[in-house]
């Protein structure tokens, strides 16, 4: 079984719930888990991811270019890393589950850059997170499949209900478009194993099927 397992997809698509379901499952196996959720927001290391989500950069989210942004969340990560879970992970029996991680700069900073540039921003990415400052590399990503019209009737459920605002990502309809089309072209590039949430009408998919589907994609 893989032992760093990221779970990522649009907003309202139920990442940490499945990312909580997993940890439960596991441990209830007697296996030792770490969940991790990023970005930290409450962590040193996320001053500038929450400096852009809050629009205090721009207030749209092309206004911080992919690259940008991208590092804003990959100094996240590191700072994370270095300062709470590197012990965890190089712990042979603990297994980490993470909700977001690298594949969300795939997703929502690929979506802001030409079609023809998204081999070479991937490529760059993979190489900057992982070979360059050394962040570790999931062994799998499961990418919740979630069409944006959904993500966005949720995302306003959730805000009238709640009175949280929404961040720049989550108040642009036409960002979740493009992240929606970057998400199942990195699915694809990368290797990412999707499970839709809906159903073909776009009814919403139980959470308790969703994580079945999880479980064997996991082989678990």
């Amino acid at each position: 079984m893989a032992k760093f397992i990221a779970i990522d997809g649009l907003d309202g698509s139920g990442k940490e719930t499945q990312s909580k379901q997993l940890v439960k499952y596991l441990e209830e196996k007697g296996k030792k888990v770490r969940l991790l959720s990023f970005p930290t927001y409450d962590g040193k290391g996320s001053a500038f991811v929450d400096m852009y989500l809050k629009g205090e950069l721009g207030k749209n989210p092309e206004d911080t270019n992919a690259y940008a942004a991208s590092v804003f969340f990959a100094m996240d990560r590191y700072y994370s890393f270095r300062t709470d879970w590197s012990k965890d992970y190089y712990d042979e029996d603990t297994y980490i589950i993470a909700n977001r991680y690298t594949s969300a700069n795939a997703v929502h900073q690929l979506s802001k850059l030409p079609r023809d540039t998204w081999d070479s921003f991937l490529s760059w990415l993979w190489d900057f997170e992982f070979k360059k400052i050394g962040l570790p590399c999931p062994d799998k990503v499961i990418y919740l499949e979630m069409r944006p019209e959904v993500s966005m009737s949720l995302i306003n459920s959730r805000s009238q209900q709640t009175g949280r605002v929404k961040d720049i990502h989550e108040a642009d309809s036409n960002h979740l478009v493009n992240s929606y089309k970057a998400a199942l072209y990195s699915s694809e590039k990368l290797g990412w194993d999707i499970i839709h949430c809906c159903d073909e009408n776009n009814n919403l998919r139980s959470i308790k099927d969703i994580f079945a589907d999880i479980l064997t994609k996991l082989e678990l």
